[in-house]
């Protein structure tokens, strides 16, 4: 039976990675992205199904949710790192600079995860990317990726009893995507590759493999935790 895979903010990065690897096994693939021709692009190139949305926005998730009559996995993909408030900034910016990080990283996976829960599968498999952010002095940004794991806990004790696992993968650092939006240095890069055991950056592969793995049968007792994906990086401080 061919599964079928909801990744939100799947056009790019990590989501993208994940889109791949589970049409790359046969199953049936929808991807978000909020830019029209951002989603038909990734759509086209991976051969998958895209759907415009805004996870933040209620009225666009009910609309996505009416699109499946069942659901096998889920992964909530979608956020993104909204810079701090410069120093002195009014209250304003920095109120607007914390709801931007947790309506991207933490309300869109809630808000999509509500509207698709009625139709998961005995079997399903709700997965969130996290970030080391959370454990390591993010700011705004770790703190809303913090609660999206608190948020997890409570969603896999709802869950699990309908054999519906819920986890978060915590990624380190992952190098090749455009989360620091240009302003990663050599040097910045490098002194995050000495932080992990392995002596190596992250790569989008790690994380999608993981992802891969957790909705796979042999993951169904696993359920409720966040797992650290980064070499060991998490360790070193």
């Amino acid at each position: 039976m061919t599964h079928t895979v909801l990744v939100t903010g799947g056009t790019s990065g990590i989501g993208r990675a994940i889109a791949a690897a589970f049409a790359a096994d046969g199953a049936e693939v929808f991807v978000t992205g909020r830019g029209p021709e951002t989603v038909g692009q990734a759509a086209k190139e991976l051969g998958v199904h895209g759907v415009v949305c805004d996870g933040t926005d209620a009225g666009q998730v009910a609309s996505l949710a009416a699109r499946f009559d069942t659901l096998d996995v889920l992964v909530n993909a979608a956020g993104g790192l909204t810079r701090p408030p410069a120093e002195g900034a009014s209250l304003d910016e920095v109120l607007a600079v914390w709801q931007a990080n947790l309506a991207q990283n933490l309300i869109s996976a809630v808000l999509t995860t509500a509207a698709v829960q009625d139709r998961f599968t005995d079997g399903a498999s709700v997965i969130s990317i996290g970030s080391i952010g959370a454990e390591r002095g993010g700011g705004a940004y770790g703190a809303s990726k913090a609660a999206l794991a608190a948020w997890n806990a409570t969603l896999s004790a709802g869950l699990a009893p309908r054999g519906v696992t819920c986890n978060v993968i915590s990624a380190g650092y992952i190098a090749g995507t455009n989360f620091f939006q240009g302003k990663m240095t050599d040097e910045r890069h490098q002194a995050l590759v000495e932080e992990t055991h392995d002596k190596r950056p992250g790569a989008v592969e790690d994380i999608a493999a993981t992802a891969h793995f957790l909705a796979s049968p042999g993951a169904r007792h696993i359920t409720g935790q966040t797992l650290h994906v980064n070499g060991g990086a998490y360790t070193t401080r």
